[in-house]
């Protein structure tokens, strides 16, 4: 057992605080970056360098529009109450579901607008954003938020407003997604697959995690799932179709390589 005390503020400048989880999504944000850039010198991305500033912004802004707008499908008397309340991001909520579709949708768009291939596009952006996404866990885990179901394991934490000793879930959720990031940079830099291949490998195995993780976390269950599982399924659901129907020969290869 462990009491959870850590501060998430790192530091106290006045009225002004910089937060583990804004951390974070600075530093997600940079690492996508510099991703994006080092397979530009590779001559693996098609964009210039001052692009892939415009790109990161337009993800970005996707990331934080789309995961505030789906909080409304987890706390809707919060946010259909006060519709204002969407736009206080200080006060935390960010749904993964909401934020993957906002960077879905903000990477459609600017890749429409240069003019290149969504795919390919969504195929260099699935490592660096997983690996963010993990990082966000973590910081989630340093809130003391999204807290576990209760349990008597050794590895359970008594997080800050609660008596009993609860699974770690956030953890769990962190080290699945740094899983996910390994299986997508290795198929990154092994070899060649059709356009699209590591994307959905990205929402196959996300689906997958996160349907299993959500099995440890307290969260308010409709016809025995949790929202969060729900979206998931239907992730799980169409990448297998999407597998089935596209990239069977691309699956035979990295058997092949395994």
């Amino acid at each position: 057992m462990w009491i959870h005390n850590i501060d998430p503020t790192l530091v106290h400048l006045g009225p002004l605080e910089i937060r583990w989880y804004g951390i974070a999504y600075v530093l997600g944000f940079f690492i996508a970056v510099w991703w994006l850039n080092y397979l530009r010198k590779k001559g693996k991305f098609p964009l210039k360098k001052d692009e892939i500033w415009d790109l990161a912004f337009y993800l970005l802004l996707g990331v934080i529009i789309g995961a505030r707008l789906f909080m409304i499908f987890w706390e809707p008397q919060i946010y259909l109450k006060n519709p204002l309340n969407l736009l206080k991001i200080w006060q935390g909520g960010m749904s993964f579901h909401g934020g993957l579709v906002g960077i879905i949708t903000a990477g459609y768009y600017y890749s429409k607008k240069k003019k290149i291939s969504f795919l390919k596009l969504a195929d260099m952006l699935s490592f660096p954003t997983m690996f963010a996404l993990a990082l966000g866990r973590v910081a989630n885990f340093i809130n003391g938020e999204l807290v576990g179901r209760v349990t008597n394991s050794s590895i359970c934490v008594v997080f800050p407003g609660f008596d009993e000793c609860r699974h770690p879930s956030t953890l769990y959720a962190a080290l699945k997604r740094f899983l996910v990031a390994g299986w997508l940079l290795w198929l990154t830099l092994r070899t060649k697959y059709a356009p699209g291949f590591i994307f959905w490998n990205f929402i196959f195995w996300e689906g997958v995690g996160r349907f299993i993780v959500d099995f440890y976390r307290e969260d308010t269950l409709y016809a025995g799932l949790s929202l969060g599982q729900w979206f998931s399924l239907l992730m799980i659901i169409v990448g297998i179709y999407v597998f089935i129907k596209k990239y069977r020969k691309d699956w035979i290869k990295v058997l092949s390589r395994v």
